[in-house]
């Protein structure tokens, strides 16, 4: 038996809250392990306005969350653990593209990644040919593989919940210990609450234009 590999286009989808063409606050947000990118930017609508644009992109690989015939539920995943380096050559091209498409020059671009999706956008921010001006992970890890000296973003916000059952205090401990010893400065916010994105939290974050 011998593997084989490779390259061929395929169709990829996002959603966005509010136009791109004009906007000078551009949000990039990655979805969690199975969810869909349309529900995920549901949770984002509490910061839509004037001169913002909100883009989820959805993962690439989309699998049935049940069995049942009768609820055939889906979500959608970055990545696995089966082939991963090329996944992940993969969906750094596909947020390079959707950058491409959606991001103005002049537009300052939040990078949000969720759970799974922090991962995603941390090596997009180090990795990917788009410009990062605030790189936020939510209720998820820095990849441990990533090469910190190439995450050099301007600024990078860790949210978590104190009820976080993924992100635990002991996660997130050595999160930061790893930050500081690359000499990476970031900023630890915490909110009352679970793995989820707390509405009073983003809207914190989104500032006085809300």
């Amino acid at each position: 038996m011998r593997e084989h590999f490779l390259t061929t286009s395929r169709t990829a989808r996002y959603f966005t809250l509010g136009p791109s063409e004009d906007a000078d606050d551009i949000w990039l947000v990655c979805h969690g392990y199975a969810q869909l990118a349309s529900r995920f930017l549901e949770r984002f609508r509490a910061i839509e306005a004037h001169g913002r644009c909100v883009v989820a992109p959805e993962g690439l690989s989309r699998f049935y969350l049940t069995e049942s015939p009768v609820e055939r539920r889906v979500g959608a995943t970055w990545m696995t653990s089966e082939d991963r380096l090329h996944e992940i050559d993969d969906y750094l091209r596909y947020l390079d593209a959707v950058y491409a498409a959606i991001a103005p020059r002049k537009a300052k671009v939040t990078a949000l990644g969720f759970s799974q999706g922090t991962a995603t956008v941390a090596r997009w921010a180090a990795l990917g040919a788009g410009r990062v001006d605030r790189l936020i992970l939510w209720g998820g890890e820095v990849p441990p593989d990533l090469d910190l000296q190439r995450l050099r973003v301007p600024e990078l916000l860790l949210v978590y919940g104190t009820r976080d059952q993924y992100f635990t205090p002991k996660v997130v401990a050595a999160n930061e210990l790893r930050l500081r010893e690359h000499g990476i400065r970031y900023e630890l916010i915490s909110f009352e609450g679970g793995h989820e994105i707390d509405a009073p939290t983003l809207l914190r974050l989104a500032g006085s234009r809300v």
